[in-house]
């Protein structure tokens, strides 16, 4: 009655990997941040070092999310523990929440007192690092989120690219102040400050969405269905219901058959159907096919 497609361990296998790294990445990068900003009075640079060290806590979410993502089905959670992943999106996505509003208040106070910065050279080129660092990091995230259909890592690896604009906008803010406009590295961090805010509606919306079993292409239901009535043996097709399960879209399909036909025939038919299924739907997780008699005939 169902079919289940291997590679679910793969894939959180991999970016559990990735997730962790970026973890052990942000950290460090946000400590060496905030300790040059602090030795060159750069404030913009230390909001940018607060800033790492606030992804690295989003990134050990989504860490922890895919972690719990590999777990079996038991007792307790009979369809398995896909949707921790989801979970972890949202909160995620409402972490930077927390950061873009911290950073618009810490840019709002540096606006009202700029300060002058010393060895801006310094801060120049800690920046670029940690930009070219994160950019590095967010496309090898991406990359496997994209591959495996992670919607937290897909998340967090937008939250990295942020943060490696946010490095290079940091850089250019810095860089008009050392030349006279102090109040250019405010009016960065609050750019950032509003980028951030756009990346976490986009992934609210969608976490909720898959929380909510709220199908993703509701036109992929009726292509389904129509597919399906070209089997031979399917008379009819009652009812497609899809749902998203973390990375994966898993479903009940209710289909008319002849009410005579025997197991040994409903289970070859099943396979087709499965076929057909997966030839559609991508990344398919597990299907059910229930069969009903057509009272029709």
């Amino acid at each position: 009655m169902q079919f289940v497609l291997s590679g679910s361990s793969e894939a959180f296998e991999a970016g559990e990997k990735i997730a962790k790294l970026s973890v052990l990445t942000l950290l460090a990068l946000g400590i060496v941040e905030i300790g040059v900003g602090r030795w060159t009075r750069s404030l913009a640079l230390s909001a940018d070092g607060i800033e790492s060290l606030l992804d690295s806590f989003i990134s050990l979410i989504v860490w922890i999310g895919l972690h719990y993502s590999r777990r079996r089905p038991d007792a307790r959670f009979h369809f398995g523990y896909y949707k921790v992943e989801s979970l972890g999106a949202l909160i995620a996505s409402l972490g930077m929440v927390s950061i873009a509003g911290y950073i618009l208040y810490h840019s709002y106070l540096t606006f009202l007192n700029p300060q002058e910065i010393l060895y801006p050279h310094v801060a120049l080129a800690t920046l670029i690092v940690a930009g070219t660092i994160s950019l590095y990091r967010a496309i090898q995230m991406r990359r496997i989120a994209t591959r495996y259909r992670l919607l937290s890592l897909r998340t967090d690896a937008n939250n990295s690219i942020k943060d490696a604009t946010a490095s290079f906008v940091v850089f250019a803010s810095i860089l008009g102040a050392s030349r006279g406009i102090p109040e250019l590295d405010a009016v960065g961090s609050m750019i950032i400050a509003v980028y951030i805010l756009s990346v976490a509606y986009v992934a609210i919306k969608e976490s909720s969405f898959i929380l909510l079993d709220a199908c993703e292409s509701p036109e992929m239901t009726s292509v389904l269905a129509g597919a399906l009535k070209t089997v031979e043996g399917v008379r009819g097709v009652s009812s497609v219901r899809l749902r998203p399960s973390g990375p994966f879209v898993i479903g009940v399909i209710s289909v008319l058959v002849d009410g005579s036909l025997t197991v040994a025939s409903t289970e070859r038919l099943r396979k087709r159907l499965l076929d057909v299924v997966t030839a559609i739907v991508e990344p398919v997780g597990e299907i059910a096919i229930v069969f009903k008699p057509d009272v029709h005939t």
